[in-house]
């Protein structure tokens, strides 16, 4: 763990949600960065857009009845541009999210300001804090650069080259599971292309993928995990060509984006050290001479990270203010 504070605070009482597709999480941070209380509650995912953004904005009330906070910021998921605050593209984890004003809509609800961005990139804030942080006795350029990647249900990402985190048109920077991927040539993706990275290397793809290989249908990524410690030789397969197409990818990105770190989280990486191994050694296989001894590394922060990068959104994006013009 970073021997930095998770949040150093915004100067004033702020509010972090982070929408995921199951449940909402929210934290009232003080001015000082402490958290002052927690709310979490389930996410109406197949009630539609207007019942989610209700949903956050009652999590919002409930965290901070006092009206302590001077606004909110929103981890949200879904590609989402913090620029004009809308939901540009979305699967279909939340009904009909893609299209959604959310930093507009939420802003209306509430009577606050809003800023917004993806989760994964919000998750990634943090980390770049760390990054850019002051060492004892040395000042700080604030012009790190980190490859974030965020390996679950999905494969997502986030971008920061020389201090500055990417947003690109329409908030889609750093969705590196929409890159191609050989090992999931011709397996068609939810973006409705194919052979892309997120078929094969995330949770349902790595649980796919052992279905094709073996005619068994399997109920989730960790099923396929305690097979393969078994020493189930399609399960270590699919595992490891999850693992090393990611690797594959986060290498040949670290050579076009010369990063100072290289972060891989979410939950398929928790499944054990076959994974990390077999990512490792692909992304290791694909550096150019002056990245070698650039390795894959954990966050550094835990279940806070979303809420926390939530929050510091506030102070360093755009904000959505009640009753502006749509």
């Amino acid at each position: 763990m970073n021997s930095a504070p998770l949040y150093a605070g915004t100067g004033a009482a702020v509010i972090g949600l982070d929408l995921g597709g199951t449940k909402i999480a929210a934290a009232l941070f003080g001015a000082d960065g402490a958290v002052l209380a927690r709310h979490t509650r389930p996410t109406p995912a197949r009630d539609g857009a207007p019942a989610v953004l209700d949903a956050l904005a009652e999590a919002a009330v409930t965290v901070d009845p006092g009206r302590l906070a001077t606004a909110i910021g929103v981890a949200a998921a879904g590609v989402v541009d913090p620029r004009t605050g809308m939901v540009t593209s979305a699967t279909d984890a939340i009904r009909d999210w893609a299209g959604t004003a959310l930093g507009a809509g939420l802003a209306d609800r509430t009577g606050s300001p809003v800023a917004c961005d993806n989760d994964v990139r919000a998750t990634a804030g943090p980390e770049l804090a760390a990054l850019n942080a002051p060492e004892p006795g040395h000042g700080s350029t604030g012009h790190g650069s980190l490859l974030f990647a965020a390996i679950g249900t999905g494969v997502g990402g986030a971008v920061a080259v020389d201090g500055r985190m990417l947003h690109g048109v329409a908030g889609v920077a750093g969705h590196i599971g929409h890159l191609p991927s050989p090992e999931a040539a011709g397996l068609p993706c939810t973006c409705g292309a194919t052979g892309h990275l997120e078929v094969i290397a995330s949770g349902p793809g790595i649980a796919a993928h052992y279905e094709r290989l073996t005619g068994s249908p399997v109920d989730r990524l960790e099923t396929v995990a305690a097979r393969a410690a078994r020493g189930d030789a399609a399960a270590v397969r699919a595992i490891t060509t999850g693992a090393a197409a990611t690797g594959h990818v986060l290498g040949g990105l670290a050579n076009a984006l010369g990063p100072d770190r290289v972060v891989v989280g979410g939950g398929v990486p928790r499944i054990g050290p076959l994974y990390g191994d077999a990512l490792a050694a692909a992304f290791t296989a694909e550096l150019m001479p002056p990245l070698r001894g650039l390795v894959p590394e954990p966050p550094l922060f835990g279940a806070d990270a979303a809420v926390l990068g939530a929050a510091a959104l506030t102070t360093t994006l755009p904000l959505h203010h009640p009753g502006a013009p749509r």
